[in-house]
């Protein structure tokens, strides 16, 4: 694994940060683009010798109802990348899961090209600025004000208890509408996936 190692390395320093080019125009916030990681991470290994070969496995597809009653396809992705040192014939693989939605036909495509990122992104501890402790947000909703005596909604209370960050649980209303079952549902499958990784 030296040989591989010491090629991800240079291929971690030559990616390690990727601009957000991209913006959610809905929810207002910007995001980098699966096409700006999967260009930039691919000129570093080509430069290094390395090759990839995705295995993209569709682990699930259902037809979700939005908070305007139409329905939608929702699939979920795992692609294993696998990486191999031309040189020396080492291999590593990465596992990337993502999930995307589409009323016509490209929720897998849209599923695919996520699994792909998020595996590269992690693989190569890729930065794009985003920071849960950076959310200043956060310390003006919370400093020196009174707790509200007002019971959480349903949503508010998902949110809190799978603690999920505000930028995912905007996707996931973003997804789903209020449906709160729906939300309930994909946490839940979340948090199972992220119990089976570790």
């Amino acid at each position: 694994m030296k040989n591989i190692a010491a090629k991800l390395v240079k291929v971690m320093k030559t990616c390690c940060y990727i601009q957000k080019q991209g913006t959610n125009t809905f929810h207002k916030y910007k995001y980098a683009m699966a096409a700006d990681v999967l260009e930039k991470v691919n000129a570093a290994l080509v430069e290094n010798g390395l090759a990839t070969i995705s295995e993209p496995e569709l682990i699930d597809l259902r037809d979700v109802t939005t908070s305007s009653g139409k329905t939608e396809h929702l699939a979920t992705v795992k692609t294993k990348i696998t990486i191999i040192d031309s040189e020396s014939g080492e291999t590593i693989s990465a596992v990337g899961l993502g999930s995307g939605q589409d009323a016509g036909d490209k929720a897998v495509m849209k599923a695919e090209t996520a699994s792909q990122k998020y595996a590269w992104m992690m693989t190569l501890m890729i930065a794009t600025g985003d920071d849960p402790e950076a959310d200043a947000t956060v310390d003006e909703r919370t400093a020196d004000k009174p707790k509200s005596n007002k019971p959480k909604t349903v949503l508010e209370a998902l949110k809190d208890k799978y603690r999920v960050s505000d930028t995912d649980f905007a996707k996931l209303l973003e997804k789903y509408g209020d449906d709160h079952e729906k939300i309930k549902q994909a946490l839940d499958y979340i948090q199972k996936q992220k119990k089976g990784t570790n």
